[in-house]
C-alpha cells in the first residue's frame, strides 16, 4: 500500500513525512488557483530533501503545454494530472497518474489513476465508484479525497486501492502538515493493510 503525502510546502513537512514512513511526497506546481502551488525553486528544494527511494510526485491542474514541459524539467517520479495531455508529452521515465473522479471511465495511457473529486478541499470519496475503479482497472489505484487518520483505515479496509493520498486531512492549516496527524495517518494505513 502507496501512502503519499500531498501538499507539501515544506522541506521540513517532507522529511517529517518520510521520517513517518510515507511513500511519495506531492508537491503542487503550475496550478496558481491552489494556496499549495510552488515555484519551481521550492519544488527543488523539497525534493533535494528527500531520500531517493521516496516517489516525488508532481500535482499540476495546468491546461498550458509548455507549463507541462516546465513541470518535466523538474524531473519528479511521477506527475499527477487532471488535463488529458497525451501521454507522449511526457517523457516515458516519470510516472503519469491521471485524476478521475465520478463518472469517468479509466484511462488506458496512463501508469495509475487517482480517484480524487476533492482536489486537495478535502471532499469526501465516493466509495461506490471508489470500488468500481478499483476492480476494473488495469493500473495502480490510489484513494484521495477527505482522507484523515481517523477514516483512512475503513477507506483501505472496504475499497482496497493499491494506495491512498492524503493533503487536508494531515494539515493544521492550507499547506502546512500536522507531524502528530501525519503519523496517525501512516499508522491507520499500516495497521488497515
Amino acid at each position: 500500500m502507496r501512502i503519499k503525502i500531498c501538499g507539501v510546502t515544506t522541506k521540513e513537512d517532507a522529511e517529517a513525512a518520510v521520517a513517518a514512513g510515507a511513500d511519495a511526497i506531492g508537491v503542487i506546481c503550475y496550478s496558481p488557483e491552489s494556496r499549495r502551488n510552488l515555484s519551481d525553486a521550492r519544488v527543488n528544494e523539497i525534493f533535494s530533501a528527500v531520500r531517493s527511494d521516496v516517489i516525488r510526485a508532481i500535482v499540476t491542474h495546468t491546461q498550458d503545454s509548455g507549463e507541462l514541459q516546465a513541470v518535466c524539467a523538474l524531473c519528479p517520479d511521477e506527475i499527477q494530472m487532471s488535463y488529458p495531455f497525451p501521454r507522449s508529452m511526457v517523457p516515458p521515465s516519470i510516472r503519469v497518474v491521471r485524476v478521475i473522479s465520478w463518472g469517468m471511465s479509466v484511462p488506458d495511457d496512463c501508469d495509475g489513476v487517482i480517484v480524487d473529486a476533492s482536489m486537495g478541499k478535502g471532499r469526501r470519496y465516493d466509495p461506490e465508484y471508489s470500488v468500481s475503479v478499483s476492480k476494473l482497472a488495469k493500473v495502480p489505484v490510489y484513494l484521495a479525497g477527505g482522507l484523515t487518520p481517523e477514516n483512512v483505515g475503513e477507506a483501505v479496509r472496504s475499497i482496497r486501492p493499491d494506495g491512498v493520498d492524503v493533503a487536508t486531512g494531515v494539515e493544521l492549516s492550507h499547506g502546512v502538515k500536522d507531524h502528530t496527524k501525519i503519523r496517525a495517518f501512516i499508522r491507520a494505513v499500516r495497521e488497515a493493510e
